[in-house]
């Protein structure tokens, strides 16, 4: 039995597709799509119409009950300032009743009897897992002796943790990886004679075309900083928007700071730190 397991497409269309045609290409039993398909960069609405039309499993991330809270009038008022303006964005694209709906999609699949998949864990969708992270932890996050693989996403970048007699394998994300690496990165198991091989996968996509759609949908000057910052966590692939956001709460402690002063100090200085194919 041989599964691909997609995860972290945060609406970046191009590498979406791209690993969906080189998955394809090895001839998967089974495909699954682990959550955040949804919000980042500009296309929500065309990654979540294509994953509607893989024949494979869905699970919901963070983003998806994200959209589905402010579809809902669960937010609180801070979800409709700039600061939540890609948010806002994905739920204007996908629509009020798909939003209100993604928070039926189940939060884990149990493709094998030995194999569990979850977004981030099974306590929540927005567990980080690292090195450090302690067995304690592992034991609420994981409340499931019986599954001895557990596959991923969340972190946005490909690890493996061994726990016991268990192996926590994390994907590497399609859309928005986070390894220095600006290919979109997805999981292939492969069941062998002593239990699953697990192969990651970094394929190269049209960066260019990725980084197009940011200007060409009018997202960049609609979603202003925040838009941004997903810009510039696409082409350079590393973590930007979490820390920014950690920086933000600390300078507002001790300053008047706009949400465009503090962005524009994150990325050293200007807002303008773009790279446009468009330009000459």
């Amino acid at each position: 039995m041989r599964i691909a397991i997609l995860c972290d497409i945060h609406g970046n269309l191009p590498a979406f597709e791209k690993a969906l045609d080189h998955a394809a290409n090895l001839a998967p039993d089974l495909l699954v799509i682990a959550g955040d398909i949804v919000c980042g960069c500009p296309d929500s609405d065309l990654c979540w119409q294509r994953a509607l039309n893989v024949d494979g499993l869905l699970l919901r991330g963070n983003q998806e009950r994200y959209l589905h809270e402010l579809a809902s009038g669960q937010a609180p008022p801070l979800w409709h300032t700039l600061q939540f303006a890609p948010v806002q964005w994905a739920v204007d694209q996908l629509g009020t009743d798909t939003c209100r709906a993604l928070l039926d999609l189940p939060m884990q699949q149990r493709p094998a009897d030995d194999l569990l998949v979850v977004h981030s864990s099974l306590r929540n969708d927005r567990d980080m897992l690292s090195p450090y992270t302690s067995e304690s932890e592992l034991e609420q996050m994981f409340p499931d002796p019986t599954a001895d693989l557990i596959i991923r996403g969340h972190n946005h970048y490909g690890q493996m943790r061994l726990w016991g007699q268990q192996r926590i394998v994390t994907c590497g994300a399609v859309g928005l990886p986070m390894d220095g690496h600006t290919t979109a990165q997805y999981l292939l198991l492969e069941r062998a004679e002593n239990g699953w091989r697990i192969e990651h996968q970094s394929v190269p996509y049209d960066l260019d075309a990725a980084i197009a759609r940011f200007y060409d949908t009018g997202y960049l000057d609609k979603c202003g900083p925040m838009a941004a910052l997903f810009l510039r966590e696409l082409v350079t692939a590393t973590q930007q928007f979490v820390p920014f956001l950690h920086w933000y709460e600390r300078w507002k402690k001790v300053e008047t700071l706009s949400l465009e002063q503090a962005v524009e100090r994150f990325l050293g200085g200007t807002t303008d730190w773009r790279y446009n194919p468009h330009s000459s």
